[in-house]
């Protein structure tokens, strides 16, 4: 069976330079025509970004393939498209606020270790504004919001770091107003261009915070496709079954990659070819899974400069995905546990109350056609009032007690008290 008609499935798209991770979907293999090999210069952005800390672009690509991995284990053979970026930049929002233990798990898992906050708030900063002007054919728009209940207090050292390097919008609100579903949910769809019309489905009665980013990406190809070369072809899916599917098809000369186990290409933006989209597809004698027992930083980082300037021909498919993971049990096989934990989390910087998270929703949206790719994610962290709104309980009259053994449920004693002696 030859390259241009075998049809398997692609492991990973990077939509930016710096390891902005997309999930498993399925392309046609290239085809190689007088192979002309020479280091493809479009992975070189043009401009040295020196504004651009190196050790949080190695720990947001640490923390995006464990997050990725992770969540393909828990989704087996499922289209997962996930924007690691965002969930990093929303949780960089939280780390803010946390102390003791659960700042160490958070440290750890973000791959944080050697950074002090101030050096991750500044590094955050500049790697946001670099990537918004990367290149000026290509729009990338990054926002991120603070929604606070009305009324409840937080500490401002925290609100004003978040406001200073995240540019983050606070906004108070009355929870218990139906708007203010409304509300947020706004600001997420204009913030990813109507691509993402809800992150909030729901407000808890004791939530008192949500911390929100949004990313937008456009880009046209460097090369469109043909849009009539655009054909139905086979397209072969990991149950071993196929289906007729709209296939894009370029002849040109692009930055490739291949081992034994693996094919890969780099599809440039915009003229400068700064921001790229990468793809591998496993051979036909292996698989998605095997290949993704490849897919480590280490390896990463090694397959990068191995790609080289050849003439070939691509045929990928033409698809529009949206995706929503709820994150928290993710984090949690990471070893993010204790924000999660009312009896543990430490969110002591932030507020003087006790808050846990009860939340960590995605939603991602892309859409890749032969005129390049529009793709845009969002991240909600969803903070709650540990054990709900405070409360006085004044026990001044006669009451019903009981003493229960909450591990079986076996009531030791009970009784009503109508004179305490």
């Amino acid at each position: 069976m030859s390259w241009k008609t075998r049809l398997a499935t692609v492991a990973i798209i990077t939509l930016a330079i710096f390891a902005e991770l997309a999930p498993a979907l399925k392309i046609n293999p290239i085809n190689l025509a007088n192979p002309n090999h020479s280091k493809a210069a479009a992975l070189t952005p043009p401009n040295n970004q020196s504004d651009v800390d190196a050790r949080l672009v190695a720990a947001n690509t640490k923390f995006g393939f464990n997050l990725f991995n992770t969540l393909s284990k828990q989704q087996p053979n499922q289209n997962i498209f996930i924007s690691p970026t965002s969930v990093a930049l929303a949780l960089s929002m939280s780390y803010n606020g946390v102390s003791g233990e659960t700042k160490q798990e958070m440290t750890k898992v973000l791959e944080l270790t050697g950074m002090t906050p101030q050096e991750i708030n500044a590094a955050n900063q500049g790697l946001q504004n670099s990537l918004q002007k990367v290149d000026p054919n290509v729009q990338v728009l990054i926002a991120n919001s603070l929604w606070a209940q009305q009324g409840f207090s937080f500490k401002p050292e925290f609100l004003q770091t978040n406001q200073h390097y995240y540019n983050a919008n606070l906004t108070e609100l009355d929870f218990m107003n139906p708007q203010a579903l409304s509300i947020i949910n706004n600001w997420v769809s204009q913030k990813t261009q109507g691509k993402i019309d809800q992150i909030v489905d729901k407000i808890s009665p004791g939530g008192v915070l949500f911390l929100i980013n949004a990313i937008y990406f456009k880009g046209n190809w460097k090369t469109p496709f043909d849009k009539s070369q655009t054909a139905n072809k086979t397209f072969s899916l990991t149950d071993g079954s196929s289906k007729q599917h709209p296939m894009m098809s370029q002849k040109g000369i692009y930055g490739y990659y291949e081992t034994d186990t693996f094919q890969a290409v780099s599809l440039p933006y915009g003229k400068q070819g700064a921001l790229a989209m990468y793809i591998f597809l496993p051979n036909s004698n292996s698989n998605l899974a095997t290949f993704l027992q490849q897919l480590t930083p280490e390896n990463w980082n090694e397959w990068m400069p191995e790609f080289t300037n050849i003439n070939g021909t691509i045929e990928i498919p033409r698809f529009k995905i949206e995706y929503e993971v709820e994150l928290q049990n993710t984090l949690t096989a990471l070893g993010m546990a204790g924000i999660f934990d009312n009896s543990k989390a430490d969110f002591s910087p932030m507020t003087d109350d006790n808050v846990a998270v009860d939340s960590v929703k995605h939603k991602t949206f892309v859409e890749v056609n032969e005129e390049g790719t529009e793709a845009a994610a969002v991240t909600s962290i969803r903070l709650t009032r540990s054990g709900g709104s405070p409360f006085e309980m004044n026990v001044n009259r006669p009451f019903f007690c009981a003493i229960r053994d909450n591990t079986t449920g076996t009531i030791l004693f009970m009784g009503t008290i109508v004179d305490p002696q």
